[in-house]
C-alpha cells in the first residue's frame, strides 16, 4: 500500500464517481457546473460523489489483491469510500490525471508503483522487536495487512445495494450451533507407546496413534521417541534397525556441517560478516534462553554449549536464512527433550520446516496467519471482531508473539511441550494453532469488551497474559471449536475460499474405537502462491 501527498494540482480539474443502478463511470477531467468541495448527492445514486482535485490531500493505493483507490481530502469532515478496480483500470486512471499535473505532482504519482519497502530489522530480530516495541511491529503489519489508513463504513441502509453485486456475500450473521462438550484424556504412557510397535519396531495403527496423543498428550519418557516420528525424522513405517542405520547416517552429515563453522579461522571470519552476525546474535540468545530451566541454568552449563552448537550448525545447514532471533525459543524444548545433540538438530530441522517462513525477510508466513486468523475470528465472533477492528486491531497484530514462537513466551515449559506434541499431530486440522489462538481470545473478550479497551489496553492485556494460561482449558475450546465450524453446514462459502487445513475429523472416545481418515483438503490463497488448490470440506 502506498499513500502520497499531493504536492500541487490545476483547480480548475475534478474527480466524478457517477453510478447507475450496478454501473460505474469514474472520469477525471472538466465540470462547468460545479459548487462545493464534495458532492454525495447524485441524482442518479447515493453512492455518486463529484470533488475538485483542489481539495484533494492525498491518494493511497493498494495493489494486493483487489487493488483500490482512496482519495483524501483537505476538509477532515469530508470522507469519501475506497474506490476497488476489481477488472483493472487503477492505472489508466492514474495516468489520465498525471496528464493535467505538474512535474512534482507527477513524481508523486509515479511514487505510488515504487516497490515496497521491509524492514532490515525484522530480518535480523524479528522477536526482539516485538517484544521490545509492540508499536514497531503494528506500523509494519498495518501497512501489510490493512487496505486503507481507517476503515471506509457504508451506512447501513446501504448494505442492501451490495447483496445483488457478483462475486460478493454480505454476511451479518453465522449461527454455528452449540459448540460441543469434549474431553481430554490421560498422557499416553510407556506401556501404551510399546503396544503401538509390531515386532521389527514399526508403528501400527498410528492413526490411532495420533488420536491418542492429540486427546492427551505423551508422558515425558516417551517424548524423546515419540517426537522423532511426529517431527518427521524417523519414518512412522521404518524399523528399528532401520532407524538405526538413519541415526549413524544423520551423525556424520551432523558433524560435517558443525566442522565447517568449527574449522573457520579468525581471519576468515572476519572476511565473513554473515557468519560473523550469525555467530553474535546466537551467543546473545543463548546466554537468554529458558535460564530458569534447569536444564540451562548456571553458568558454563552444558546446555547452553549444545544450544550454541546445534544453532550455529543449523547456518551451516541453511546459510540463507541462517540465524533469526526467536529461533532458539524453538530449539530449547526440543534439545530438553531429546538430550542429544545430533536428535536434537534433526528435529529442530523438521520443524524450521513448518515454521520457515515465520523467519523469511519479508515475514511472509506471519502475514499470512494473521489474515486468516482474523477471518477465522470474524466468522466464529463477528461481534468480538467488529470490536477489535473499532479499536484498530482488527488483523490482531498482539497475537504475532504467539504465531512467532508458537505459544512459546505464554505457557510454561511443560505446557509448551504437551501444546506442541498435540499441534504436531495435525489432528483436527493443520491450521490448529489458529484455532488456540481463537480459544485464548474466547476467552478474554468478555474483559476487553466490557472494560471497552482500545488499541494499547488490549495490546497490554495479551502481553500480561503471559504465564497464565490454562493450557488443558484452551485445548478444550479449541478442539470444540473446530468441532462447532465442522458441524455447520451453511453460511461458510466466504471462509471456505480462504487457505485453510481443515481435516475430515471425527472424535473418538478417548479409550479408542475407529477413526475417520483424515484428508488434509487445501484451497489456494493469493498469500501463498505456491499451494495447489483441491476441494475443501469442514
Amino acid at each position: 500500500m502506498k499513500v502520497i501527498p499531493l504536492l500541487k494540482i490545476f483547480p480548475s480539474r475534478y474527480i466524478s464517481l457517477l453510478a447507475f443502478a450496478k454501473s460505474f463511470l469514474l472520469s477525471f477531467g472538466s465540470m462547468f457546473h460545479f459548487s462545493g468541495s464534495l458532492n454525495h448527492s447524485h441524482e442518479k445514486s447515493r453512492w455518486a460523489f463529484t470533488f475538485s482535485v483542489s481539495d484533494l490531500r492525498s491518494i493511497t493505493l493498494k495493489e494486493e489483491g483487489w487493488c483500490f483507490l482512496v482519495f483524501k481530502l483537505k476538509e477532515p469532515s469530508a470522507s469519501l469510500p475506497a474506490l476497488h478496480f476489481h477488472q483493472g483500470g487503477s492505472r489508466e486512471f492514474l495516468d489520465s490525471m498525471r496528464r493535467y499535473t505538474n512535474e512534482p505532482h507527477e513524481t508523486s504519482l509515479n511514487g505510488l508503483y515504487a516497490q515496497p519497502h521491509y524492514f532490515l530489522k525484522f530480518r535480523w530480530d524479528p522477536y526482539v522487536t516485538t517484544l521490545g516495541g509492540f508499536s514497531k511491529v503494528t506500523n509494519y503489519l498495518f501497512d501489510a495487512l490493512r487496505g486503507t489508513e481507517e476503515q471506509q463504513r457504508r451506512p447501513p441502509e446501504e448494505v442492501a445495494d451490495l447483496l445483488g453485486e457478483p462475486g460478493f456475500e454480505v454476511i451479518t450473521r453465522i449461527d454455528l450451533g452449540t459448540r460441543p462438550q469434549v474431553t481430554r484424556r490421560e498422557p499416553l504412557s510407556a506401556e501404551d507407546w510399546t503396544q503401538h510397535q509390531d515386532p521389527e519396531g514399526r508403528m501400527i495403527n498410528v492413526s490411532h496413534l495420533k488420536q491418542v496423543i492429540f486427546k492427551g498428550g505423551l508422558c515425558h519418557a516417551v517424548r524423546k521417541e515419540a517426537w522423532k516420528f511426529l517431527l518427521g525424522y524417523f519414518p512412522w513405517d521404518s524399523t528399528l534397525e532401520e532407524r538405526k542405520a538413519l541415526q549413524r547416517t544423520k551423525t556424520d552429515e551432523y558433524f560435517r556441517m558443525k566442522l565447517q563453522w568449527k574449522s573457520v579461522s579468525e581471519e576468515q571470519e572476519r572476511r565473513n560478516s554473515r557468519l560473523r552476525d550469525y555467530k553474535s546474535l546466537i551467543e546473545k540468545d543463548v546466554n537468554r534462553t529458558d535460564r530458569t530451566n534447569r536444564f540451562y541454568e548456571g553458568i558454563d552449563n552444558p546446555g547452553l554449549v549444545l544450544l550454541h552448537d546445534i544453532l550455529m550448525t543449523y547456518c551451516m545447514f541453511d546459510f540463507d536464512l541462517g540465524y533469526v532471533q526467536g529461533m532458539s525459543d524453538l530449539l530449547s524444548p526440543i534439545l530438553y527433550v531429546m538430550e542429544n545433540e545430533v536428535d536434537a538438530f534433526w528435529c529442530f530441522v523438521s520443524y524450521m520446516d513448518q515454521m520457515h517462513q515465520n523467519f523469511e525477510e519479508q515475514m511472509q508466513g506471519m502475514k499470512t496467519q494473521l489474515v486468516q486468523l482474523s477471518t477465522l475470528l470474524r466468522l466464529l465472533d463477528l461481534a468480538f471482531w467488529n470490536y477489535l477492528e473499532s479499536q484498530d486491531s482488527g488483523y490482531l497484530y498482539f497475537c504475532f508473539r504467539w504465531l512467532l514462537i508458537r505459544f512459546k513466551r505464554e505457557l510454561s515449559f511443560q505446557d509448551v511441550l504437551r501444546l506442541w506434541e498435540v499441534m504436531w499431530t495435525d489432528l483436527p486440522c493443520q491450521n490448529f494453532h489458529l484455532l488456540v489462538c481463537c480459544a485464548i481470545l474466547d476467552s478474554e473478550k468478555q474483559k476487553i469488551m466490557e472494560e471497552n479497551y482500545g488499541f494499547n489496553e488490549i495490546l497490554k492485556h495479551i502481553n500480561e497474559l503471559s504465564m497464565k494460561l490454562d493450557i488443558e482449558e484452551i485445548l478444550h475450546k479449541a478442539e470444540g471449536i473446530c468441532l462447532q465450524i465442522k458441524s455447520c453446514k451453511v453460511g461458510l462459502s466466504s471462509f471456505k475460499e480462504e487457505n485453510w487445513y481443515f481435516c475430515d475429523y471425527t472424535p473418538t472416545h478417548p479409550e479408542g474405537g475407529d477413526i475417520t481418515s483424515v484428508r488434509p483438503r487445501l484451497l489456494s490463497n493469493p498469500f501463498l502462491g505456491h499451494y495447489s488448490p483441491n476441494s475443501f470440506q469442514i
